[in-house]
């Protein structure tokens, strides 16, 4: 057999098998990200060796934003990928796909879209993740929760870096501050500009210092930005996002001493993300606080009128939208 024969015949089974009785069944918003393959891949097929049961992508709504290069050139490839491959049926509306599915991956690349999409989401009482960046600006983030509060609906976002190996290997119960470092591109049609990309060490920060940060300064280079911020204890922590792209690492501060990891090739663990989300959806309980997205959605507001007034000090209770 011919090796393309080869692939349509595995894309026929695959579009052949019955979910099974315990399957959640998931619908994707937004199919210009390559997280959309690569989630699917975990979840439909069965024969991959890190296959994650307990849920099963079944519907698919394109969107696509035409004045972002990265996901007008993508959408409709990612779209026909899990459709030819892995059974996708793809719809023509967020109604349609909401009538058909028990939870939502709002995956849209372009966080702009997320509060409009969001809000169709909730009004139909699905569950969601909301994939990196929550929304674009922290007034949508807030807006969201808001929505989530008035509707009764659950939702979580996060970046896969939450459970890299960087923090699988670095999370201790004795730091005293932590140095960290990642790819910072910017996307000009993001007004928060780091939550396009920084965002992925600006979670690894939170995820190693934990909630807590009250202040925040911004200095801005030609090939990276340099955020310090301090901690409600006292503690120090740093970002720093490197431009276009960079490594990942990380130096944490112990009271038992100094730890760097610096791994060469820091891995985008979406297996660990995956399984974070169908636990999600099979419990209704976030893995990651609300509270704490909302508060990097603060961090990076405050970076940003921190950048905008010169590198002066932002405190993030000056943001608003605090409880």
């Amino acid at each position: 057999m011919l090796y393309s024969e080869a692939m349509k015949a595995a894309a026929l089974l695959l579009l052949a098998l019955p979910l099974a009785a315990a399957d959640i069944r998931l619908g994707i918003i937004g199919t210009d990200t390559s997280h959309v393959p690569a989630f699917t891949r975990l979840l439909n097929d069965p024969a991959d060796p890190a296959h994650i049961p307990g849920a099963r992508v079944v519907a698919a709504w394109k969107g696509g934003s035409p004045d972002v290069e990265s996901s007008r050139t993508r959408v409709d490839r990612f779209a026909a990928e899990i459709h030819s491959k892995y059974g996708v049926e793809i719809v023509p509306d967020i109604a349609t796909l909401c009538r058909m599915v028990d939870g939502v991956l709002i995956e849209s690349v372009d966080g702009r879209t997320h509060l409009a999409q969001a809000r169709l989401v909730f009004q139909a009482r699905k569950p969601a993740f909301i994939d990196k960046p929550l929304a674009a600006t922290l007034a949508d983030a807030l807006e969201i929760a808001r929505l989530s509060s008035q509707t009764g609906v659950a939702w979580f976002s996060s970046s896969s870096l939450r459970w890299s190996e960087i923090t699988a290997t670095m999370k201790f119960d004795d730091i005293t501050g932590a140095d960290v470092w990642g790819p910072g591109p910017f996307e000009e049609h993001h007004p928060l500009d780091l939550a396009w990309y920084a965002i992925h060490p600006i979670e690894i920060l939170f995820t190693l210092m934990g909630p807590g940060c009250e202040e925040v300064t911004r200095v801005s280079g030609a090939t990276a930005d340099e955020i310090a911020c301090r901690w409600t204890d006292g503690r120090i922590g740093t970002v720093r996002a490197l431009r276009p792209y960079g490594p990942y690492g990380a130096v944490v501060y112990r009271k038992s001493g100094v730890v760097v990891q610096s791994p060469p090739n820091v891995k985008a663990d979406y297996e660990n993300l995956v399984r974070k989300v169908v636990e999600f959806f099979e419990t209704g309980k976030p893995p990651v606080p609300n509270s704490e997205t909302l508060e990097i959605f603060r961090f990076m507001d405050a970076a940003q009128r921190s950048k905008q007034a010169g590198g002066a000090p932002v405190r993030l209770e000056s943001a608003g939208g605090l409880p």
